[in-house]
């Protein structure tokens, strides 16, 4: 490994920054986006601001507390592959002590926004933070990692039912069973970006198990994502706006079928990202379906 030059003071803040990948907000969006869905619901329109509030901060610290536990658990595999070898945790830039100090931060400060709910919403919140910590090291026993960052990535689902409502309704599994399905779609997406390098040094993934079907495998958890959000827009009987938003939704994910069908590296990793557009497009129709009514 190259020797690494040690910033110090304020110089090492864009290391931390990087650690926690706020200079790249991808996760934070494919984060945020089920987690407004459910709040929408949930309200049955606009939720109450404090909550709002709430979830969206949250949102930013348990992103970010997942990136330096997911960095802390890869940074002796990071350096062998090319996306990662410049961590800052694989180069020593930042060390593994203060890593899991900053977790420690990260995850007691989401735990304190989730205190200002109620009981309900604080027992759930410790399932979050299970997946959250177990997520980056089920890849060294499972090639269905994908699974446990859907699930991790969806348990703000759950929280934000019983944050508005005290309770887990039907309609909040169905949301639930659909994110994860979806952040399996496009995390294998991602995991085809690394698959050369994984198959090098052992990484599991859902890209590797399954090879040459990964684009039809993608394109089937994509439907089964429509599906199950199909059956929470009849469950609720939710207008023509949200149907627009699925179909939108869908046509997003034609795009990206046609853009990994070779499965080239910048393809792959574009798909990834315009995932984006799949959550806030069915967010617009969620919330245009929710728009309060006024009297008059």
């Amino acid at each position: 490994m190259e020797h690494t030059v040690h910033s110090r003071g304020l110089g090492r803040l864009p290391d931390f920054l990087h650690l926690m990948r706020l200079d790249r907000p991808i996760g934070t969006w494919l984060l945020m986006w089920p987690t407004l869905w459910a709040l929408w619901i949930a309200a049955e329109g606009v939720p109450q601001r404090d909550v709002l509030l709430i979830f969206v901060a949250g949102v930013y610290l348990m992103r970010a507390a997942g990136c330096v536990v997911n960095d802390y658990a890869d940074r002796h595999f990071d350096g062998h592959v090319k996306r990662t070898q410049s961590r800052p945790l694989a180069t020593g830039r930042i060390s593994e002590r203060e890593a899991k100090g900053l977790f420690v931060i990260l995850v007691a400060a989401a735990f304190v926004l989730v205190l200002f709910t109620n009981a309900f919403t604080v027992m759930l919140s410790v399932g979050g933070v299970i997946l959250a910590f177990i997520y980056p090291f089920m890849k060294r026993y499972t090639h269905w990692p994908q699974v446990f960052l859907g699930a991790a990535f969806s348990w703000a689902i759950p929280m934000a039912f019983g944050a508005v409502r005290q309770e887990v309704p039907l309609e909040a599994w169905l949301l639930f069973a659909a994110n994860v399905l979806w952040t399996v779609a496009y995390d294998t997406q991602y995991a085809m970006v690394d698959r050369d390098d994984d198959l090098k040094i052992g990484i599991k993934s859902t890209a590797v198990l399954f090879g040459r079907a990964d684009t039809f495998m993608i394109a089937l958890l994509q439907f089964a994502t429509l599906a199950l959000l199909g059956w929470v827009g009849l469950l609720l009987s939710l207008s023509g706006f949200f149907w627009v938003g699925l179909a939108g939704m869908a046509v997003i994910f034609v795009y990206q079928q046609w853009l990994i069908h070779d499965r080239s590296r910048e393809r792959c990793f574009r798909a990834f990202l315009n995932n984006h557009w799949a959550g806030l497009t069915l967010f617009a129709g969620l919330a245009l379906s929710l728009w309060p009514h006024t009297g008059g």
